[in-house]
């Protein structure tokens, strides 16, 4: 029960943080996702069935508010999270090179397969840019250390 309410705060504030940097960046038209930067932080601390879990509902969550294809966001985060779980066995996440790395690729690869999931389903695009993509994965990369460190504390209660 004690998980359950940590991740239901983690969620709220992963909501909270999500809401203020979309709407601080969406003047520049960047496509910043701290939604996913949390997803990713919590994949690496997390088990499998937490982390896919909260993924999947956070990219759903998502998806509630959002006006293009429903489920976009729940099949992306779920595949970003199938990246982290293989990458955990191969990265040290306590390092910040490692987090800014895979935050910074996995926000390009989620932007990416979400336009090719809308144009596949819908044959419409919907692509923010590559620079307004690539401005919004570098700010949610600079983001992921303060982050990842703030969920391991959470979680974990570790002070580095």
């Amino acid at each position: 029960m004690q998980s359950f309410l940590k991740l239901s705060v983690l969620f709220l504030i992963a909501t909270v943080c999500h809401w203020a940097f979309s709407t601080l960046f969406s003047f520049g038209g960047m496509s910043v996702n701290i939604m996913l930067v949390f997803s990713v932080a919590l994949c690496s601390v997390l088990k499998p069935e937490w982390g896919y879990s909260f993924s999947f509902l956070s990219g759903l969550f998502l998806d509630f508010f959002g006006t293009k294809l429903f489920g976009n966001n729940a099949f992306s985060f779920t595949a970003a999270a199938c990246v982290v779980y293989f990458l955990r066995e191969r990265f040290d996440f306590d390092g910040i090179f490692p987090q800014i790395i895979t935050v910074f690729f996995l926000t390009c690869l989620v932007g990416i397969l979400n336009s090719i999931l809308l144009l596949w389903f819908t044959s419409s695009a919907m692509w923010p840019g590559g620079i307004n993509l690539v401005s919004g994965a570098l700010v949610g990369a600079l983001t992921a250390p303060v982050i990842f460190w703030g969920v391991r504390r959470w979680w974990l209660g570790k002070r580095n």
